[in-house]
């Protein structure tokens, strides 16, 4: 225990100098070990006190070079967001938007190898209200998610902000939001007393990376910070897209299947309890079958459905769409284990 405590404050101080340089990813970093630390229900309050901690930190240490005009316009709409999200957190599946966060990081590629330095002073500030969109979108996406990191790291770097502006704004903007999130897990629950002294280990590492990432940063130049802060983006979506796909797929069990007949091919894609048929035949081309229930039949094939009832022992239906044609409907019919398909 007491070498996993050490192992998690070294960590800490090398994940937020990370952090600082990068504009996000200290959580790539912890949350791998405090998982082997504590239940994953309480990690969140764990790493938001150390988050937490390290804004409040790098605020005193880079104060001088906050960005205010960014701050007023960006944290007002930032904090209802951030209890909407977390109101929200009971109806909208994290997952799903955890995968649209990542493909939103991997689209950044582009700018890792188009980015140059003659662009660095040609950037002009976002307008107002911009910046209020990008507030909500923030405080929004971290109540749901827990974190924002990296998601809005390109928010900063095409503002045309210097790499010390860049580290102060980002602290004040997100420190509110931290907060709030913090008093939303203790008022649901999800802490623990090993939770909090490792939250305050992480604390005390992340001050001292805030005090010392300050003897880090005049060693890079303005364009190498901003070239490390795209492929920190274009690496932590790679790698959220990678694990909340495999939790995606075990969660809704998709899976998917193809079988080759003589002249079509046959594949099926589930997801939970729900099979999509797309088919390949060179005469007919792709179709697209989807299972139905009775009562989403038209009213002249309910009246086929229930003369057939009465005839077969199980009747299933597929409602079949093909590009340039309506809807047609199959009827797959099943008496004495023998199968009769009507197509209509």
């Amino acid at each position: 225990m007491t070498l996993n405590i050490i192992l998690l404050f070294l960590g800490t101080i090398v994940a937020f100098w990370i952090s600082a340089i990068c504009g996000g990813g200290a959580s790539l970093i912890l949350i791998p070990i405090l998982n082997l630390l504590l239940p994953g229900s309480v990690v969140p309050f764990s790493l938001t006190i150390g988050t937490f901690t390290s804004s409040v930190s790098r605020i005193a240490v880079f104060k001088n070079h906050i960005n205010w005009k960014i701050f007023f316009w960006f944290v007002p709409f930032s904090i209802p967001a951030v209890l909407l999200g977390a109101f929200l957190i009971k109806y909208i599946n994290p997952n799903y938007l955890q995968l649209i966060v990542a493909f939103f990081l991997i689209a950044n590629l582009p700018e890792l190898f188009k980015y140059k330095k003659s662009e660095i002073e040609s950037q002009r500030p976002y307008p107002k209200f911009l910046l209020m969109i990008i507030g909500f979108c923030a405080g929004f996406v971290s109540g749901i998610t827990g974190a924002i990191g990296l998601l809005f790291n390109r928010f900063y770097l095409r503002f045309g902000l210097r790499k010390e502006e860049i580290v102060a704004t980002r602290a004040i903007n997100e420190v509110f939001l931290h907060l709030i999130k913090l008093l939303i897990y203790i008022s649901l629950g999800l802490y623990s007393d090993t939770a909090l002294w490792l939250g305050l280990t992480i604390a005390a590492a992340t001050i001292i990376s805030s005090y010392t990432v300050k003897y880090i940063l005049p060693y890079l130049s303005e364009f190498l910070f901003k070239k490390i802060g795209y492929g920190a983006m274009v690496f932590s979506g790679l790698i959220l897209l990678i694990g909340t796909s495999q939790k995606v797929i075990q969660q809704d069990r998709i899976s998917f299947s193809t079988t080759y007949h003589s002249a079509e091919t046959e594949s099926v894609i589930s997801w939970r309890n729900t099979d999509f048929v797309v088919e390949f035949a060179f005469d007919d081309g792709f179709e697209v079958e989807r299972p139905i229930k009775p009562e989403e039949l038209p009213d002249h094939l309910k009246e086929k459905y229930n003369a057939l009832y009465y005839r077969y022992d199980k009747i299933h239906l597929e409602k079949v769409f093909a590009f340039g044609k309506d809807p047609s409907y199959e009827f797959y019919c099943y008496k004495d284990n023998c199968l009769t398909k009507f197509e209509i």
